[in-house]
C-alpha cells in the first residue's frame, strides 16, 4: 500500500467506514453476527456524526478509522487487508493527540493482536470482564495515560 493519510470523517464515508468495521468485525470469528448489515450501517452513520472520527485512506480508498468520544477510543479497525502496514498505529497517535489527557477502551481479550498493539503504545490492563457485553466475549479495559517528565 502506498502512503496512508488521515483526514476527519463526514457523513458521506459512513458506507466506507461501515465496510472497515464489517471486514474487521468478519475477521475475528468468534464473535457472534449480532446485527444485520443495516443496523451496523445506521450505527456507524450516527457515530460519524457524533463522535470525533477519523479515516486512514490509501491507495485513494478508506482502510481504516479510528472514534474518540470524550476520554474514550470507542472504536479502532483496520480492513483486514490493510493491517501490519502501520495504520493502526497512526490512528492511535491521533486518537492520542485528540484527548491528550489520557484515554480508555475496550478490547476483546481474544484480540491479542490489538491488545499488544495497544500495549506497545503504552496502554494498559485496569479490568479484565468475563464477557459482560453483548458479544457475550471476555474483554478488557485498557488505559493510556500520557507520561510527565519533571
Amino acid at each position: 500500500m502506498t502512503g496512508v493519510t488521515l483526514r476527519a470523517a463526514t457523513g458521506h464515508d459512513a458506507p466506507a467506514v461501515t465496510g472497515v468495521f464489517l471486514a474487521a468485525r468478519r475477521a475475528m470469528t468468534y464473535l457472534p453476527h449480532l446485527h444485520t448489515d443495516d443496523e451496523t450501517a445506521r450505527f456507524i452513520f450516527d457515530l460519524v456524526l457524533t463522535a470525533r472520527v477519523e479515516v486512514a485512506l490509501g491507495d485513494g480508498a478508506i482502510v481504516g478509522f479510528a472514534a474518540v468520544r470524550r476520554s474514550w477510543l470507542e472504536h479502532l479497525n483496520v480492513h483486514p487487508r490493510a493491517q501490519n502496514a502501520g495504520i493502526g498505529t497512526r490512528l492511535i497517535e491521533w486518537a492520542k493527540e485528540t484527548s491528550p489527557s489520557g484515554l480508555d477502551l475496550w478490547v476483546f481479550q481474544r484480540n491479542t493482536r490489538a491488545r499488544a498493539l495497544y500495549a506497545s503504545h503504552g496502554w494498559r490492563d485496569v479490568t479484565l470482564t468475563d464477557g459482560d457485553n453483548e458479544e457475550g466475549q471476555p474483554d478488557a479495559r485498557m488505559r493510556w495515560e500520557p507520561t510527565t517528565t519533571r
